[in-house]
């Protein structure tokens, strides 16, 4: 059964050790992450992913990080870390994704994100673009 939370110092280890195994997602240092919206999905007793959002505006969110361990991958994960951000959150939310991560993008636009615009060249390692997502949760 997977439970989701708001993260805590004490997931930090493991946030590190999900975002390094995951070369989609952003890699930040895990403080930082305290000082967001920061929400950890647990499975069998352990972090199995983490979400991380921060307000725009009035109204408006942004997802900045979404990573799920390896092992734990398409078991429903993601759809409950966003799921749960969804329920804590009304308004619109956006967020960035790679073209090439399909994976995501499927997911996405299964929970109603619809694909707005394309930002070239906007990550890096490699180089590609991103595309902004959008969805109206009211």
């Amino acid at each position: 059964m997977i439970t989701v939370r708001r993260g805590q110092p004490a997931d930090l280890p493991a946030i590190h050790v999900i975002q390094a195994s995951s070369a989609e997602a952003a890699q930040w240092d895990p403080a930082q992450y305290l000082e967001y919206d920061f929400f950890v999905a647990t499975a069998d007793g352990v972090v199995a992913g983490f979400l991380v959002a921060r307000m725009l505006a009035p109204g408006e969110c942004e997802i900045l990080n979404l990573a799920v361990s390896p092992e734990w991958r398409r078991r429903g994960v993601a759809r409950a870390l966003v799921a749960a951000l969804l329920e804590a959150f009304r308004g619109d939310v956006f967020l960035e994704v790679r073209p090439s991560n399909d994976a995501a993008r499927t997911l996405y636009r299964s929970m109603g994100f619809e694909e707005l615009l394309l930002r070239p060249d906007y990550y890096e390692s490699p180089l590609e673009a991103a595309i902004v997502m959008k969805l109206r949760s009211c």
